[in-house]
């Protein structure tokens, strides 16, 4: 039975070394599975964005009305009394406070930075009571007058439902962390009807990683959840834009600078949220009191401005389609601002993607006032999104979340540029964004740009060593002990192999203590008391692989073997391994000119 054991086990070495070892990417089952599961995890979203639109639109009836409705209507719709429009949003914060001391804190925020540090830190495990209780605070602060938008609490929903379907089977970290962000993304994809965008929102922000096992499964996810939304929420596109935009060449260099802007204006809306914030920590009063500090200023702005109440889908379809202009988009844009940075910074519940669309579109409102040229309705479209990929730092996303909004492709060029101009700006003058200074403050530190690994690129029989000091098989034990493991002792563990080359096992000074003790010492072979599982590498295989190997089998040095015949080919020491970093070094560092007086000396 060992025999056949070690047979299959030869013949699946082999073939992960031929097939996987040489192929673009290292598929494997779990995919299926994933696949398989992340269909649940995006039906159970769209459910959970469509219960939170319904809590949304009942806290509102409730709150400024005294209705029992679960429609999805704006507070400014109903006309409350200003002792209500001030009341409402202190009430609500109140609720979030107490909800947040006794339940649970993680529900403070805006959802993505809490599902970010559950990725990165927590090993993709979120709790029980957070899906709970994250949506109803949501609900609460929203439907009470908070000038956020559901999708960010919805993502963290999401994400925890994911999380939570994940932690009832037996899975790994990563795989967990597949179905987190699964769940975070198809409740985006729910919310606004924009699956390939949320797809991107997690190759761009929440995945860190580039991968079939990964990307299949939240696309799967994103993509159920979308197909759900008409059943559930509504059909259509949440702002349709009918008007055909045809930029040229001076409108792009003017999208160039709305992007500029946006980038400004993005970095000044990070700074102010973490700035008042720190007030907040100056308080001489419990944290939980901090949201209805907050929901005064909501109070108060909704008075001078009532659109700046809720969600604000409404405001943000006039401001594309040219319905609000001049004066009245200032009002409003003071008015959205300082409410949403100040209930932000409080440790409210709320997102910050429909708040950042109504203020880009206002941004570009104000913009068309002055540009010339193009469709005046173009900008508060550049507007919106340029001011996304500022805050969030992602240069992509936007671009695609624009036209899934609309379903208008006509402006893509100029979104590109727009975009792309918002997030240089941002990146050259913000150390963090929005999403990663709070985890950064919470003592993690993230690095967003990743790239693929160098040592995935070299494989180990480009970096083995194959001149060493083998030690044959038949020695005696003492014979070897004296001859290897004395005061000239070389290497800290040698390869022991038999007459045909082949590897036994690898030979260090505490294996050969072991073997010293046993009573046959003295007249036994090194062959009779070795183990006959040795750790091993085969040359295809890259250096990423081999390198987690012996960092986990915590070993120096590990023999390269291969496939058929287990016949010993070379060494290879962690020093090997990182040698590709030494060549991306140069790649990094090294400037040459190939070019000089005309002739050309590169190879």
């Amino acid at each position: 039975m060992t025999g056949i054991t070690h047979r299959f086990r030869r013949i699946y070495e082999k073939w992960k070394q031929d097939t996987l070892s040489q192929s673009d990417f290292r598929p494997s089952v779990s995919i299926l599975k994933l696949s398989f599961m992340a269909i649940f995890v995006g039906i159970a979203a769209a459910l959970v964005a469509w219960l939170l639109y319904r809590m949304i639109g009942l806290v509102t009836h409730l709150a400024f009305a005294g209705q029992w409705s679960f429609d999805f209507t704006a507070p400014s719709a109903f006309g409350a009394p200003a002792w209500v429009i001030v009341l409402a949003p202190i009430v609500g914060g109140l609720i979030i406070g107490l909800m947040a001391r006794f339940g649970t804190e993680r529900i403070r925020g805006h959802g993505i930075p809490e599902a970010l540090e559950a990725i990165l830190f927590r090993q993709s495990k979120m709790l029980l009571k957070v899906a709970i209780l994250k949506p109803l605070s949501a609900a609460i602060a929203i439907g009470t007058g908070g000038p956020f938008g559901a999708e960010g609490p919805i993502i963290m929903t999401g994400g925890a439902v994911g999380s939570l379907f994940g932690q009832t089977f037996y899975l790994t970290s990563i795989e967990r962390r597949t179905l987190l962000v699964a769940g975070a993304c198809a409740g985006m994809a729910a919310t606004f009807a924009t699956p390939i965008s949320a797809t991107l929102l997690a190759v761009e922000l929440l995945l860190f990683e580039l991968r079939p096992r990964s990307t299949i499964p939240v696309a799967i996810a994103c993509f159920v959840a979308a197909a759900l939304r008409p059943l559930l929420i509504g059909p259509g596109p949440l702002f349709p834009l009918a008007v055909q935009f045809h930029p040229q060449l001076g409108e792009l260099g003017m999208a160039a600078v709305c992007g500029v802007l946006a980038g400004l204006f993005a970095t000044l809306l990070s700074a102010m949220i973490y700035k008042t914030e720190d007030l907040f920590h100056k308080l001489p009063v419990h944290w939980m009191w901090w949201p209805a500090i907050g929901a005064l200023a909501v109070g108060i702005g909704g008075l001078l401005e009532p659109k700046a109440l809720g969600v604000g889908y409404g405001v943000i379809d006039e401001l594309l389609t040219g319905k609000i202009i001049g004066m009245a988009i200032v009002v409003f844009m003071i008015a959205k601002s300082l409410m949403w940075i100040i209930y932000l910074a409080s440790g409210t519940s709320g997102g910050i993607l429909a708040p950042l669309l109504a203020l880009g579109a206002g941004l570009g409102g104000l913009e068309a006032l002055f540009f010339p040229g193009a469709d005046p309705l173009l900008w508060p479209l550049l507007g919106m999104s340029a001011l996304m990929a500022g805050v969030m730092r992602m240069p992509f996303m936007p671009i695609l979340f624009a036209l899934e909004l609309t379903h208008n492709a006509s402006a893509l060029p100029a979104l590109l540029v727009a975009c792309t101009a918002a997030y240089g700006v941002s990146v050259f003058l913000m150390k963090r964004s929005i999403l990663t200074e709070k985890i950064a403050r919470r003592g993690f530190d993230i690095f967003r740009e990743y790239s693929v690994d160098r040592l995935e690129h070299m494989a180990v029989k480009d970096v083995m060593t194959t001149e060493m000091l083998t030690i044959p098989g038949d020695t005696l034990v003492r014979e070897a002990a004296r001859s290897y493991f004395g005061t000239d002792q070389k290497y800290r563990a040698y390869p022991v192999t038999d007459v045909d080359g082949h590897l036994l096992n690898m030979l260090d000074r505490n294996e050969m203590a072991r073997m010293l003790q046993a009573e046959e010492a003295g007249t036994a072979c090194l062959a009779d008391l070795l183990g006959k599982d040795p750790v091993v590498a085969f040359p295809g295989e890259s250096c990423k692989s081999v390198a987690i190997r012996a960092a986990v089998e915590k070993l120096d040095r590990i023999p390269v073997v291969d496939a058929d015949g287990r016949r010993l080919l070379g060494m290879v020491t962690r020093y090997d391994l990182l040698k590709p970093y030494t060549h991306y070094h140069r790649e990094e560092r090294v400037r040459e000119r190939f070019f000089r007086n005309g002739n050309h000396n590169g190879k």
